[in-house]
């Protein structure tokens, strides 16, 4: 199990990771550290912990709204599946229609060509 060194607030941290892992947990770390530095400009430095926590609660609000959007998405989805499956059944009965249509036509085309034929 690889470890990894990451960077939050200039503050080294040693991460044991999966192999093949490293590159995403340092990305991961970059974006908690990115955060960290928003909150260092905005409220200043009140702690390494509560900075975390702050950091924490900032991404799980970030988390929570995309999977709200994904949600949204999701129901939006199926909305249009619905809305297909009703295309499509309109469309089969409008083919329905429009064979039986032609069918009588041709029935009619027929007994007009024959009655011609007998004149």
């Amino acid at each position: 199990m690889p470890l990894v060194n990451v960077m939050v607030n200039s503050r080294a941290y040693t991460i044991a990771c999966d192999d093949g892992e490293e590159d995403h947990l340092r990305d991961l770390a970059a974006h908690v550290d990115s955060k960290v530095r928003e909150l260092l400009e905005s409220v200043g430095q009140v702690g390494d912990i509560r900075l975390m926590l702050m950091a924490a609660l900032l991404v799980t609000d970030e988390f929570f709204e995309a999977r709200a959007q994904i949600d949204g998405h999701a129901q939006e989805a199926g909305v249009a599946k619905s809305a297909a499956a009703e295309v499509s059944e309109s469309l089969v009965r409008s083919e329905q229609i429009a064979f039986s249509a032609l069918e009588k036509a041709a029935v009619r085309i027929e007994g007009i060509a024959a009655r011609l034929a007998q004149a």
